[in-house]
C-alpha cells in the first residue's frame, strides 16, 4: 500500500505549544506518533512524507526513522535541514513530486498550492506545513498528522474524509434548521 503523511516534527517540543497536540510530554508525543505509523504501515508498505520530519541530531533522526515502518520517501518541508535531506533511510528525497496512484495523478509539496499541474483536469495536491489550519480549496488536501488523528493514510483514506466532512456539515445544518 501507499500512504501518506507530513508534520511529524519528532523531537521538536514547539509542536505541543504551538499545535497544542494532545501530549504531556515530547517522549510522549514521537512515542504515539511512531505507535500510530506502525500500526497503518506495515513494513512492505510505501510512505511519502512531505515534509518536516524531525529535530535532533543526525543520530537521533536515523534511529527514529529507522523505527519507522515501510519504505520511506521524503518530500522535503522548510523544517527539513541538510542532516535530515542527507539521512540514509529515505529511499528518495525530493522538493516535489508527481506520483500516479489508484489511477488519480498527484502532485505532492510540503505547501499547499493555489493551482497546481492537472488541477483542472482531476490531479489532487497533497500537502502538509499548515497543521490544519488551511481551508482547502476543491482537489486539495492536508495530509498532515494534525488532521489525520497522528498517522499515515492512504488515498482512499484521504478521499473519504473530505466527504466525511461535507456529511457533518450537511448533517450540523440540517440540525440548526
Amino acid at each position: 500500500m501507499i500512504f501518506f503523511t507530513a508534520d511529524t516534527h519528532f523531537a521538536d517540543p514547539r509542536v505541543l505549544r504551538l499545535d497544542k497536540r494532545p501530549f504531556a510530554t515530547l517522549a510522549e508525543h514521537d512515542a504515539a506518533l511512531t505507535d500510530a505509523w506502525n500500526a497503518a504501515v506495515g513494513p512492505e508498505d510505501e510512505v511519502w512524507h512531505l515534509g518536516d520530519f524531525a529535530r535532533g541530531s543526525p543520530a537521533q533522526k536515523t534511529d527514529r526513522l529507522g523505527q519507522l515502518h515501510g519504505r520511506k520517501h521524503l518530500v522535503a518541508g522548510n523544517n527539513d535541514d541538510e542532516a535530515t535531506l542527507a539521512l540514509e533511510g529515505w529511499s528518495s528525497v525530493s522538493p516535489y513530486r508527481e506520483l500516479r496512484v489508484d489511477g488519480r495523478a498527484l502532485v505532492l509539496c510540503h505547501y499547499a498550492f493555489r493551482t497546481w499541474n492537472g488541477s483542472g483536469k482531476g490531479a489532487l495536491d497533497l500537502h502538509g506545513h499548515s497543521h490544519g489550519r488551511l481551508t482547502p480549496i476543491p482537489g486539495q488536501y492536508d495530509v498532515g498528522v494534525d488532521v489525520f488523528r497522528f498517522r499515515p493514510v492512504t488515498l482512499a483514506d484521504i478521499l473519504v474524509s473530505r466527504r466525511r466532512r461535507k456529511s457533518a456539515e450537511a448533517t450540523s445544518s440540517e440540525t440548526r434548521l
